[in-house]
């Protein structure tokens, strides 16, 4: 197999077709496995070059005439963006090698014509590699640090440009490797040891008691323990709103808007696969993916739910907590979802709108005395604080709980769970909890 190839079918699949890497990277490096090729090659190219496509986009298009660019095949520009790519931010690969290797595969892809093409762009960077930025804020942070301007406009209507410019260089550093120990099987001590006689260094995280973190990826994932459920991958922000849950043995719990389990897979734990957790998703994938790990995890206390959410039902104050982890403009996890930023314009009024039906209707499950938790994964505050305070203006008989009372006070503001990727380093994540009144 040839890696740069194979990077480049999946970036034109991705791109073109607006598919999503993980799975198509998935299968490419099951299928390397064994083999000389070395699979992180292939992962860092393929998510560099989503991730980084905006700033190469507009790289290329100093060095090639701006009328015929316009027009080039999508394909032709996703050669160029994995060529630019290498020649710009990898290191390790030599810049004839990068050179090389492009023309060949434009050869072998395309034809001469083409590959003459990208040899000239290239060529011409290098004889002439200095790059000009807009001066405007929004287009020079878009364009330098690879996002779309309207999202970057957005940011800047909310937070310093100095603040903005910070949080788009960490989303576009590597992430690290967040892993929740499973504590239906081991203890974190325990899982740090056997990791430790294996060389592999995962450490404590300090904002969750049950979280650890990794450097090296490779080796945690393809561990036989991963596989075996001592532990699970979840990021401490996701954990964290699990945590201002506070699930108690023996209780009834909903969560709403499932997705693949990873909170669910938590919450079931820390009952001690007591009680029942009721686990609803409408994607029949979704739930065919948490009915596997919530049993790699030897999770018995679930029922899994394959329905609308807002069809669920019969509806009534049946459950002690209630999780509504809402659709959101997914603004807090640009680190780990390249994909993400360059969806098509997001309508965020419609996901507003469906964020606060969501509210209405999870509140009705609450039981007197229950609580509701509502969280998001964006950082923009007409999704997370406005819709909070909306909702307890019109549902008095819902009372906004001190989150600091179940997280640690950093990740804490004006009672609510808020993590900001690039002071705390970890995703972008808001919760709210509230308490319904006894009646």
């Amino acid at each position: 197999m040839n890696l740069r190839e194979e990077a480049f079918n999946i970036i034109v699949k991705v791109i073109k077709n607006n598919m999503f890497s993980d799975k198509l990277l998935s299968q490419s490096i099951k299928n390397i496995k064994g083999k000389e090729e070395n699979p992180n090659l292939l992962y860092v190219l393929v998510r560099g070059v989503i991730k980084m496509r905006g700033n190469l986009d507009y790289i290329v298009q100093q060095y090639t005439e701006p009328a015929k660019y316009k027009g080039t095949d999508i394909r032709v520009k996703c050669l160029l963006y994995l060529a630019f790519y290498q020649l710009l931010y990898c290191d390790s690969i030599p810049e004839h090698a990068a050179v090389y290797e492009s023309v060949e595969l434009a050869k072998k892809v395309f034809n001469e014509s083409i590959a003459n093409f990208v040899n000239a762009v290239l060529r011409e960077y290098q004889r002439n590699p200095k790059i000009n930025y807009p001066e405007n804020p929004a287009e020079r942070i878009a364009y330098e640090h690879s996002y779309p301007v309207e999202i970057i406009a957005k940011w800047l209507q909310r937070m310093p440009e100095d603040q903005v410019e910070y949080l788009a260089m960490y989303y576009n550093e590597p992430p690290k490797l967040n892993i929740r120990v499973n504590q239906l099987a081991t203890t974190k001590a325990k899982l740090i040891s056997y990791f430790a006689k294996k060389e592999v260094i995962v450490t404590e995280h300090k904002a969750c008691v049950n979280m650890l973190t990794s450097e090296q990826a490779t080796e945690v994932l393809n561990d036989v323990a991963f596989d075996e459920g001592y532990f699970t991958i979840q990021d401490v922000s996701s954990a964290m709103v699990i945590d201002l849950l506070d699930p108690q043995e023996n209780e009834s719990i909903l969560d709403m808007f499932a997705g693949r389990g990873g909170k669910a897979g938590y919450i079931a734990e820390l009952m001690k696969n007591t009680g029942e957790v009721v686990a609803v998703d409408k994607i029949p994938n979704k739930a065919k993916e948490m009915k596997q790990t919530l049993e790699r995890l030897g999770v018995s206390n679930f029922k899994i739910i394959v329905e609308d959410a807002f069809k669920f039902g019969p509806v009534a104050p049946a459950f002690n907590r209630v999780l509504i982890d809402v659709p959101c403009s997914g603004w807090g996890v640009f680190q780990k979802k390249a994909e993400l930023r360059w969806q098509e314009k997001q309508n965020i009024t419609e996901l507003i709108k469906l964020q606060e039906k969501a509210l209405q209707t999870a509140a009705q499950f609450v039981k007197p005395g229950g609580f509701l938790v509502y969280s998001t994964c964006t950082i923009n505050d007409d999704e997370n604080e406005a819709q909070i305070e909306k909702f307890l203006a019109q549902n008095k008989n819902f009372t906004l709980i001190d989150a600091s009372k179940c997280i640690p006070k950093e990740y804490v503001n004006n009672k609510y769970l808020k993590t900001i990727p690039h002071v705390h380093h970890i995703d972008g994540a808001f919760a709210a909890k509230m308490q319904k009144q006894q009646s």
